[in-house]
């Protein structure tokens, strides 16, 4: 598993899994500052740019997590947080592993699958994938995904580099995740973030994973997109991880 790296001499260990179709610069700033108290580990999920290996699936991502953990952090840290499919990576993580983290922030994590997008995925990219590397498309993708504008090279570059086939895969695996019964056994705290301008499904996914977790707290973000916290607002998400760390 490949990973970018802030602070590696401190000792609590913080993990950050990126969103689909980005990249660990999905926290750059949120590390950037995290990084003089904490050690942070940005992993490229698989199937992504620079990751080196396929996407297979969700649960196979959380696995490999979850073994890099144990090589490296004696099989437990302090915080892993996730945005959309890093989130539904951590949602997983979770429910294999009831102690691998202190503490969770979950972004913006779909848990109620959504089938009648999955049918469509493979045939709508069979079709506008080489749409996927002209500069005007991704620049309208970009703008609807509400992410600042100085991120756009970062985006474009690695975009780009995902294959048509792991594209498809992580796509399908998105729509198609629900969460595990197991997740209830869960004993990390966790903080549930969920944008008020997000889909009513993704509201719904944020209540479900809630409902699930024990020690779970929901907190709606007012006039907020999917994945804005971590990715616009990253001195906001610091003081949410922090408060989270310290209560």
């Amino acid at each position: 598993m490949k990973a970018v790296e802030y602070g590696k001499n401190n000792k609590d260990v913080i993990i950050l899994l990126h969103g689909g179709g980005l990249s660990w610069w999905n926290y750059k700033e949120v590390a950037e500052i995290l990084a003089d108290r904490f050690h942070i580990v940005m992993p490229i999920l698989n199937g992504h740019s620079g990751s080196g290996v396929p996407f297979i699936s969700i649960e196979d991502n959380a696995r490999e997590i979850i073994s890099y953990i144990d090589e490296n952090f004696g099989g437990h840290v302090l915080l892993v947080g996730g945005l959309s499919l890093g989130g539904q990576v951590l949602v997983e993580m979770l429910s294999q592993r009831k102690n691998v983290c202190e503490f969770a922030i979950i972004e913006s994590a779909l848990v109620l699958p959504m089938k009648l997008t999955a049918a469509i995925i493979k045939p709508t990219y069979d079709m506008c994938y080489p749409l996927i590397k002209k500069m005007w498309f991704a620049k309208l993708q970009f703008k609807a995904l509400h992410i600042k504008a100085e991120l756009f090279e970062n985006y474009y570059s690695d975009t780009v580099n995902i294959t048509k086939e792991d594209m498809i895969a992580f796509l399908m695996a998105n729509s198609n995740y629900s969460v595990k019964d197991r997740l209830a056994d869960c004993e990390a705290k966790a903080l549930v973030l969920v944008g008020s301008k997000e889909q009513p499904i993704m509201k719904n996914s944020a209540q479900k994973i809630t409902d699930c977790l024990p020690t779970a707290r929901l907190e709606i973000m007012k006039n907020y997109y999917h994945g804005d916290v971590s990715i616009n607002h990253s001195k906001q998400y610091v003081e949410k991880l922090l408060q989270l760390i310290n209560t």
